[in-house]
């Protein structure tokens, strides 16, 4: 059962339909070899000499190698692998090749396969109906008629009787050759159509950009929409508590969570930018500033009820558009930390110290407020996120207890003036 299954199974016939395919497209190869063989042996038998059919057939597979150094040959290659010769996808390359020694490789699995797709595509175009022949001729007197020209040795009866033997050995053998050719194809596929080095490197580095977009765009959101949450979560959990011994301040607070809907709904726009760096940035909110921002936020900060203590030791118009962004969103994501984590107070210096901006936040420990923000499960991104931007920007990023004071938590971050 398994040796039959290995012959005429789901996958042998795949594979053997994978062989015919390369037959097919050996044909116009043969042709042209065909052609240039009448012209130099002057034969006017090409198509019906057995000899300068092989002659023919010999000089097309050189013309087939030459054609396969096309950049589309592997891509062609490859999909018809994974789609008849059951090949792990990992293992076989994507794209044109981009070495010369990966354009030889395709050449030599070009050839093969088309070579090997050619003897076995005559074969089985020739065996079959001969094999059917003589496993029905002795039940059929009509076929040993003379005008079949069949061997004389075959009018014998005991050739008779052991022509269906025959014709049944003919068809295991093509099966069995089938077989066995298309299992070294397909053995073969991983190291001939396989990625190289220079396409690993190519999948990596476009898997690397991918990820940095993603990371990207996940720090963009977590640091605009999730300050916003925190503020305007505690914005209405005050507005609530105070709504009917306090009117005034509710509208305040109301107000409060209006500007920053608001203004979050503007920088939004500018992630969402980040996707279509591309493409089209055009009509995009342009990200906020040191500069153009920062007093908006610690306004907004302190309307959510933190006690925020700034001071700027650094002109913000004089910090350079790259750092400026990301200067602005580690302070954000600074305040929200202490928004999230139930401060009620927070000291916020920015210095310019050997040509760097150096940002340090320090907030009292203490336990959460009643109606204050609680830590989510999953949360802590944004400290790795403060990481990641100081990293890409060449700097640093530290935070912990301070270590003069066990009740201060403070954060300290340095980016360089001149980032790379």
């Amino acid at each position: 059962m398994r040796f039959a299954r290995a012959l005429f199974g789901r996958t042998a016939r795949r594979r053997w339909i994978h062989l015919i395919l390369g037959g097919a497209l050996a044909m116009p190869y043969v042709l042209v070899g065909s052609v240039l063989v009448g012209s130099v042996l002057g034969g006017n038998d090409v198509f019906t000499d057995i000899s300068l059919q092989l002659a023919s057939f010999a000089v097309g597979l050189p013309l087939a190698a030459v054609t396969a150094l096309f950049p589309l040959t592997r891509p062609m290659s490859v999909a018809a692998v994974r789609a008849l010769c059951t090949v792990d996808s990992g293992a076989l390359a994507d794209g044109p090749p981009r070495s010369r020694a990966a354009r030889g490789r395709t050449a030599v699995w070009f050839t093969l396969h088309l070579g090997l797709g050619g003897v076995l595509s005559g074969a089985t175009l020739a065996l079959p109906p001969f094999a059917v022949t003589l496993i029905a001729l002795p039940f059929y007197t009509g076929l040993r008629d003379a005008s079949l020209e069949l061997p004389q040795v075959l009018r014998h009866t005991w050739a008779l009787a052991l022509a269906p033997v025959a014709g049944a050995l003919m068809l295991a053998a093509l099966a069995g050759c089938a077989a066995l050719a298309s299992g070294l194809l397909a053995r073969w596929a991983p190291a001939l159509l396989g990625p190289t080095p220079k396409d690993r490197l190519a999948v990596a580095e476009a898997r690397a950009a991918d990820l940095a977009v993603r990371n990207r765009l996940a720090r963009e959101l977590h640091d605009t929409v999730g300050h916003a949450l925190s503020a305007v979560t505690l914005q209405a959990s005050a507005a609530r508590r105070v709504l009917n011994s306090d009117p005034d301040f509710a509208r305040e607070a109301l107000a409060a969570i209006e500007d920053t809907t608001r203004r979050t709904v503007g920088e939004l726009d500018a992630v969402l930018g980040v996707l279509r760096e591309a493409g089209d940035a055009s009509g995009t909110t342009p990200a906020p500033t040191l500069a153009d921002d920062l007093d908006g936020l610690l306004r907004r900060t302190r309307a959510a009820g933190l006690t925020v203590d700034a001071s700027l030791g650094i002109d913000p118009a004089r910090v350079p558009p790259l750092v400026s962004r990301e200067a602005y969103r580690i302070v954000q994501e600074a305040l929200s930390n202490v928004l999230r984590h139930a401060g009620t107070r927070v000291d916020l210096r920015l210095a310019h110290e050997e040509d760097a901006l150096r940002i340090t936040a320090e907030n009292p420990l203490q336990q959460p407020a009643q109606g204050a923000a609680q830590s989510r499960p999953g949360g802590g991104h944004g400290l790795r996120g403060i990481a990641d931007r100081a990293r890409l920007l060449g700097g640093s990023a530290a935070a912990g207890r301070a270590e003069e004071d066990d009740g201060v938590w403070r954060l300290a971050v340095r980016l360089p003036m001149r980032s790379r």
